[in-house]
């Protein structure tokens, strides 16, 4: 199997938590995606940077979930969205992914 980069895996899992709650209007469904993207990101960047950084990334990851919903009422849902998804994307390329593991 590729490997997937955890920057990827972080930002599909709060775009893809976003558009599942808004398309089911199932906002639960929303937040099994959400979360299980967040799983697997976590364990990635456990993997491969240790139990700080994946502490730490994790919780960037949360902070931009909760982020996005004032911002939203400013800018809107999808550009919300799309700005903590590419925020943590890119924390996650630049702590974890670029590395050479």
């Amino acid at each position: 199997m590729a490997k997937v980069p955890t920057a990827l895996v972080a930002a599909t899992g709060l775009l893809s938590g976003y558009a599942v709650a808004r398309w089911t209007k199932k906002r639960p469904l929303g937040g099994v995606a959400l979360a299980a993207a967040g799983v697997v990101a976590a364990r990635g960047w456990q993997r491969k940077a240790g139990s700080a950084t994946a502490a730490a990334l994790s919780g960037a990851y949360v902070a931009a979930f909760a982020g996005s919903h004032p911002l939203a009422k400013k800018i809107g849902a999808w550009p919300s969205v799309c700005a903590v998804a590419g925020g943590v994307a890119a924390a996650s390329w630049f702590v974890v992914d670029r590395r050479k593991v």
